[in-house]
């Protein structure tokens, strides 16, 4: 069953619903591979970080934030400045509702709009949902980085995905 989410730019008053939100995915999934989680401040410098080029958006549910998504820079070497990290990150129960393809799909709209090339995904082993999403919005696989994190005493890969915006 699909839901229909407000899609909209992050703000600073929506730094404690994004820090939720995230540090829930710390805590309890591989869909990040920070291990401790974040303060209000960590997420401030964060969100600061960011900016005009590499956008954060966040999903409403009935004035709540339940989920978000953003784009990083994939290196700060200057020769990668057309390809950007998309990332997202839903609450445990909005989860199953289309919000997370709803925020890739926007995220994505924005990297056109914003004029890179080309996007990259990572996700790790055991992320069936998150791989599914991006697939389904056109990403492919392009390949595997074996054994690279260590998460709840598991050695875990993560699968490398591209979308080119041409």
């Amino acid at each position: 069953m699909s839901t229909t989410a407000v899609i909209r730019p992050a703000e600073l008053a929506d730094l404690p619903a994004i820090t939720d939100i995230y540090n829930e995915a710390i805590l309890t999934s591989t869909a990040t591979f920070d291990t401790e989680p974040k303060t209000l401040d960590d997420r401030r410098q964060s969100f600061q970080a960011h900016g005009e080029r590499h956008p954060i958006l966040v999903a409403e549910l009935s004035g709540r934030v339940v989920g978000w998504a953003c784009l990083t820079p994939w290196s700060d070497r200057r020769a990668y400045d057309e390809t950007a990290e998309t990332s997202f990150y839903v609450q445990s129960e909005s989860r199953g509702h289309g919000i997370g393809r709803q925020l890739k799909l926007a995220i994505i709209a924005d990297a056109r709009r914003l004029g890179f090339h080309s996007l990259i995904a990572r996700v790790a082993e055991g992320s069936g949902e998150s791989l599914h999403i991006n697939e389904s919005v056109g990403f492919t696989r392009v390949g595997v980085l074996r054994e690279v994190g260590k998460k709840f005493g598991q050695r875990l890969g993560v699968h490398l995905l591209q979308l080119f915006l041409e």
